[in-house]
């Protein structure tokens, strides 16, 4: 056989390795290895015995073990046909983790040969609503992982949607996200699709129930429920070892175990939920009080009206039941008492009211048992026989138990405080900054501290993404801060609470520095002032000032200063040494502003006496010669004269305006010249004996025209005009038009300044922003030279607002005002699904489905438009609009054909036309009448007494067809059984059953000499009675022996079995000894002796226990027995031992003359005897050896040896169980001081 494993990873392009019991596999005859796209496969071809081992999938750092089994042909047994294994839940994914480990079969692909090209099988996809693809029931066992999964068309969504998860009617998944649930989601952009996981991992059988998914848009929303099943794990295991395989085929089983392990400290306890089974469809109910119903119903009912009413916590509702219980009682203090609970949202105040029998009667407010002081939030007030207490600015602490007290009576009420969503109160702002620069996104939410989500692009953001992003809370302000932006980090951030979206974009450019202002060339005289000045694009660019190539050091006569734009060079009082080239480098960028300063050195030449005046100008003799200014520059024109006597200047203004400018020439001077006052005013003139200085402080633009000096002495006169010119940036130009607006697009267009400065337009900056925000971003960075442009990847639904600035060679005008704000938007595109559903004579029934894409102008309905074949001309088939998906064309002529075709209108006008492509022909057809009996009903449908039985039958034909209902071959009576018959389909109902109701009902459907008939079968079943003729056979030790018939009334269902109960006639407490017995005998055990028991007995079936029991009518006495104690009879172990020296003797060598011993431990029971032996003599009598044993450590001292002493020491121990010995040697060294005295006295 041959067997194929798959493997699917989450990008296309991952290289994936297989490896078989630890060894990596290469592709081979063997073993075939493909990879298309993200799925991957494994082939094994001729599957052996020795192929059953271990297999991994490794891709990235993620790896997944498996277990191949065979089984052999013998072992095999037939397989069931396709239809009736079990198929796996769509859109979920189950494996095991933890420390258990778990046998599952999962879908696997094995062929007896070699295997053919198969397809996978395509995702359900559901086109009603927002969901692709909706979350489906699914089926896990205890301690294994299951995913489902909701899949979101994203094309026509302006931003992410958002999405719920709930468990019951109530439970917000997102608060339990944690070691047991996690919440995922992710965005394809090839298919637009957003998909969203909830993963539960390591489920637990109180993880069963229904849940629901909930997506939310602007304008939309859609929900979807599913059901978890939990299985115990011997139920699976049990139906794998049963599972029938067929002969000649291996099947593969996965054993999966868990490789990573959950740190995180979130539990998730579904413990006080109620489990829902069933289909998991929700209908809307009306408004109704719960706990009225409460009161009324039997405790029996308690847990059907918390499922049906969606209340979770069933262990508090059934303490503030029994509250209300006590509280039924007729009061005769209170009139009307405290609800039994009430709900505030958060900040919001509520009252609470009772009314009182005495008007007077003074009442006490507790708040969990301690009385309400008056304050500013706590109000008491008494109008008659009303007292209100109104709680101001609710907060969470308000959410207790509120009691009202009045003399010995009490009323009691709960107050839940429900807390408000966060919302955006200021949102994010669209940014664009140069690479390198800080981003600070800030917005502004209702509640301090509160937490927000953050994401880039649909992807959401974490600090562990190498520290990149950096998250700050301020009070009520969330910062996202991006230290150093790059290219990479543009795109749309978003941020999220759960009651608010913000979106903005972030631009990141790449740096582009341009100069509106380079430095101009100088020419100075001695001890004047130089300044050389540039101005670029960016404020925070640095600089350095060159000297012919060398840094300028700054000084005190030299000064270097940076101000915003603006880089200035001054030198004060320059001499002939500062005559240079100077240059400016921005720091960064591959610039290099220069220019050169002279230095102008004035010579006195010797003049005779009687000289007329003269003025020494370059320019004398031909055109008015031009000084061009900047404005806010200074202008400081000195002019050389020269004269005897000393001549008198005068300067004029004569106003004459300059040729060629935009300005009207005129050709003649103006009879009032302006005369310019010496050392006055802004503009003035510094008078020399050689020269004569012209200064304009801060030029301006009416500082422009035509300058005279004139000047004088007895000898003669001499004038000349000089032409001053300031250039200025651009006047702003108008507003903006704003036209072709699209989906994320406009077209932007602006005339020209009127007035350029001076200089020609080079070029415009177009500036854009929210309507409601106060920060403009650029679009462009490269001028534009047009006077139109394309401003893209705008949010459709967000009014925007543009402007303009103008660009010549002197720097940037200021903005011109805003244009009027717009909104990008598209039409909707065009209705999905149009199909025909019903034609007649007369009339043609249409239906639709919405458009894929509708957008943010939202949709104010459609158009329904029809086409006589041959014919262009369409006809309004419904006058105006319609804002249903359904239509039905009436009072067409019968026998035309027609087209049809439908649009879709909002705000941005008409989608394109959905049509119907075949013509309609306006005529009925016969259609055969056929039942569509559900799968449901073709089994018998069981229901019990008092239960309403509604059954909805489906069926077709046309005309519509005569209907007829049969029980038994009886028609039906009408007051028993209610019949309804629409166009499609016939209801049988009955309020109440009855078990006179079950039996076989036939429907006929007959149209013309045509009929289609169809039986149902309906049991109704009720309670069965009690067993009969109960007896007690037999008593005998502790065992009674019971007998009983089976119950005359069987409640119209087979007798399941039988429960057996017992009774101490003592206490008559009954406790149950067998449930779900079979036979109609049992003997009871167990029981105590000296007791006496009764015993009873329900019959049960698919209704439940029978209502009553039958119980035996003497009980059955236990007889006590008399019994004698005989003792046990123990061996008495036998702890002797022989004995054991457990330290040696140590061989030692000593030094004459003092004290030495020998130390040795022994172990033995009974204690033995020791002897110490000298060359084996016996030491016991000898005075100069003293012996010690203390605690089996056995001490031999050797008063004061000599070399004598030495020699081989024997220690022996004796008891009855044996003897040991063990030996040492000694080893005495003479002493010397010793033998020098001994020497010295023989020599004497």
């Amino acid at each position: 056989s041959t067997a194929v494993f798959e493997a699917e990873t989450e990008k296309a392009g991952v290289k994936v390795k297989w490896q078989r019991a630890g060894t990596e596999i290469t592709d081979s005859e063997k073993y075939v290895i493909k990879a298309e796209g993200n799925k991957h496969s494994l082939t094994i071809n001729n599957v052996v015995k020795e192929d059953d081992v271990t297999y991994a999938v490794i891709a990235g750092s993620s790896k997944v073990k498996f277990e191949l089994k065979t089984v052999t042909p013998a072992e095999a047994a037939p397989a069931p046909a396709a239809s009736e294994l079990p198929a796996p839940p769509a859109e979920s994914s189950q494996n095991t983790e933890g420390n258990k480990e778990l046998l599952l079969l999962v879908k696997v692909l094995v062929f007896d040969s070699v295997p053919s090209a198969g397809t996978q099988p395509e995702e359900p996809v559901d086109p009603i609503g927002l969901f692709v693809t909706r979350p489906q029931d699914g089926e896990v066992t205890v301690g294994g992982n299951i995913t489902f999964t909701a899949k979101v068309a994203g094309e026509s969504l302006l931003k992410k949607p958002s999405v719920k998860w709930f468990k019951g009617k109530w439970m917000d998944l997102a608060s339990k996200v944690g070691q047991h649930l996690q919440l995922h989601d992710s965005y394809d952009r090839n298919n637009k699709v957003y998909t969203f996981e909830l993963e539960i991992i390591e489920a637990n059988m109180t993880f069963a129930g229904g849940y629901r998914c909930e997506v939310s848009t602007k304008d939309k929303f859609d929900s979807s429920n599913f059901n978890l099943t939990v299985n115990e794990i011997y139920h699976l295991c049990h139906d794998i070892v049963s599972f029938p395989f067929p002969s000649k085929t291996n099947y593969i089983f996965l054993l999966l175990r868990s490789t990573e392990g959950h740190d995180e400290a979130g539990e998730l306890n579904f413990s006080a939920l109620l489990k829902k089974r069933g289909d998991g469809k929700t209908e809307s109910q009306p408004d109704v009080d719960v706990w009225e119903i409460l009161r009324k119903a039997p405790p029996s009912e308690y847990e059907k009206i918390a499922f049906q009413y969606g209340i979770t916590d069933l262990r508090g509702m059934l303490k503030r039941l029994k509250r209300i219980k006590k509280e039924e009682k007729k009061s005769t203090a209170f009139l009307k008492k405290l609800d039994p609970a009430y709900q505030v949202d958060k900040g919001q105040k509520i009252k609470l009211m009772v009314e009182v029998a005495n008007p007077d009667a003074d009442v006490k407010w507790l708040k969990n048992g301690q009385e309400i002081q008056v304050s500013g939030r706590y109000i008491f007030e008494a109008v008659g026989n009303k007292r209100i207490l109104t709680i101001n600015h609710c907060s969470l602490a308000d959410d207790a138990a509120y009691e009202c007290v009045v003399g010995e009576e009490k009323s009691f009420t709960e107050l839940f405080v429900k807390e408000p969503p966060i919302l955006i109160t200021h949102p994010l702002e669209d940014q664009m900054v140069m690479v390198g620069e800080r981003v600070e996104f800030e917005c502004e939410v209702s509640e301090e501290g509160a937490t927000v989500k953050w994401e880039k692009d649909g992807v959401e953001l974490t600090r562990e993404e190498t520290f990149k992003y950096r998250f700050k809370k301020d009070g009520k302000k969330q910062y996202l801060i991006i230290n150093e932006s790059t290219k990479e980090d543009s795109g749309h951030y978003t941020v999220k609470t759960n009651g608010g979206v913000s979106v903005a974009e972030l631009i990141v450019q790449e740096k582009k520095l341009e100069v509106y202002q380079s430095i101009a060339d100088l020419t100075v005289k001695a001890r004047d002032q130089a300044v050389f000045k540039c101005e670029v694009s960016d404020e925070n660019v640095k600089g350095i000032w060159l000297k012919n190539g060398k840094e300028v050091v700054p000084d005190e006569r030299i000064k270097i200063s940076h101000i915003g734009r603006i880089h200035k060079l001054t030198i004060e009082d320059v001499t002939p040494g500062d005559e240079a080239d100077y240059s400016f480098i921005p720091q960064g960028f591959a610039y290099n502003l220069s220019a050169k300063l002279q230095f102008l050195e004035v010579k006195i030449d010797f003049v005779p006496r009687e000289e007329p005046p003269k003025i020494h100008l370059d320019c004398l003799g031909q055109s008015p010669d031009t000084i061009v200014v900047v404005a806010g520059n200074k202008l400081r024109l000195d002019v050389p004269i020269s004269g005897d006597p000393t001549p008198t200047v005068i300067w004029q203004k004569v106003n004459k305006a300059v040729s060629g400018t935009t300005h009207i020439d005129f050709s003649c001077y103006f009879h009032c010249p302006q005369l310019l006052f010496e050392s006055e005013g802004r503009v003035r003139v510094e008078k020399h004996e050689d020269h004569c200085v012209f200064i304009i402080e801060g030029a301006e633009k009416e500082d422009e025209g035509v300058y005279r000096v004139i000047v004088k002495n007895p000898v003669g006169e001499d004038k000349a005009d000089i032409t001053v010119k300031v250039i200025d940036v651009p006047d702003p130009p108008e507003a903006p038009k704003i036209s072709n607006i699209g989906e994320d697009y406009c077209t932007v267009q602006w005339q020209p300044p009127k007035y350029d400065g001076g200089q020609p337009v080079l070029g415009y900056i177009l500036e854009r922003k929210k309507k409601k925000s106060y920060r403009w971003m650029r679009l462009n960075f490269d001028l534009l030279k047009e006077l139109t442009y394309e401003a893209k990847r705008m949010i459709e639904g967000v009014v925007y607002e543009m402007r303009i600035y103008a660009v010549n060679s002197i720097g940037m005008s200021r903005p011109s005002p805003a244009s009027q704000p717009f909104m990008p938007i598209a039409p909707p595109s065009e209705p999905t699904h149009f199909t025909v559903e019903d034609v007649s004579d007369s009339t043609v029934a249409l239906k639709w489905r919405p458009p894929e894409r509708i957008g943010a102008g939202g949709l104010d309905g459609y158009i329904v438009e029809y086409c006589k074949e041959g014919s262009t001309e369409w006809i309004p088939a419904l006058p105006g609009l319609t804002e249903r998906t359904s239509a039905l064309i009436k009072d067409l002529v019968t026998g035309d054909k027609l087209h049809f075709r439908i649009k879709a209108i909002n705000l941005a006008g008409e989608s394109g036309a959905a049509i119907i492509k075949e013509p309609i022909t306006v005529q009925e057809i016969l259609q055969r009448p056929k039942i569509w009996l559900p799968r449901h009903l073709r089994q018998t449908l069981v229901k019990k007494v008092g239960e309403t039985i509604n059954i909805v039958i489906p069926f077709q034909g046309k005309p519509r067809p005569k209907i007829t209902w049969t029980k038994d071959g009886q028609s039906l009576d009408a007051k028993d059984v209610g019949i309804r018959n629409s166009n499609t389909d016939t209801i049988l109902f009955i309020r109440k059953a009855e078990l006179h109701h079950s039996g076989a009902y036939e429907i006929t459907l007959q149209i013309e000499n045509m009929t289609d008939k169809v039986a149902i079968t309906i049991q109704i079943i009720d309670k069965p009675g009690p067993p009969q003729n109960i007896k007690l056979t037999d008593v005998w030790g502790f065992n009674a022996a019971l007998e009983w018939t089976p119950p005359q009334d069987d409640g119209n269902a087979q007798i399941l079995g039988y429960t057996v109960q017992k009774a101490d006639k003592k206490t008559m407490e009954w406790y149950t000894v067998f449930d779900h017995y079979r036979r109609t005998n049992c003997v009871v055990s167990e029981l105590i002796m000296g007791n006496e028991y009764f015993f009873r007995v329900f019959s049960e079936n698919l209704c439940g226990l029978s209502e009553t029991a039958a119980t035996t009518k003497n009980p059955a006495y236990i007889q006590k027995t008399g019994t004698t104690y005989k003792p046990p009879c123990y061996k008495e172990h036998d702890f002797s031992e022989p004995p054991k020296f457990t330290h040696p003797l140590v061989n030692r060598s000593v030094i004459a003359g003092y004290n030495t011993t020998l130390s040795c431990a022994v172990r033995g029971i009974p204690k033995p005897k020791i002897y110490w032996y000298k060359n084996k003599m016996d030491l016991s009598g000898d005075a100069k050896y003293r012996m010690f044993s203390k605690q089996g450590v056995l001490t031999l001292e050797i008063r004061k040896p000599t070399p004598f002493d030495g020699g081989f020491y024997t220690c022996k121990a004796v008891n009855e169980r044996g003897e040991a010995e063990i030996e040492c040697k000694l080893d005495v060294r003479g002493n010397h001081m010793s033998i020098m005295h001994n020497t010295n006295t023989a020599v004497k």
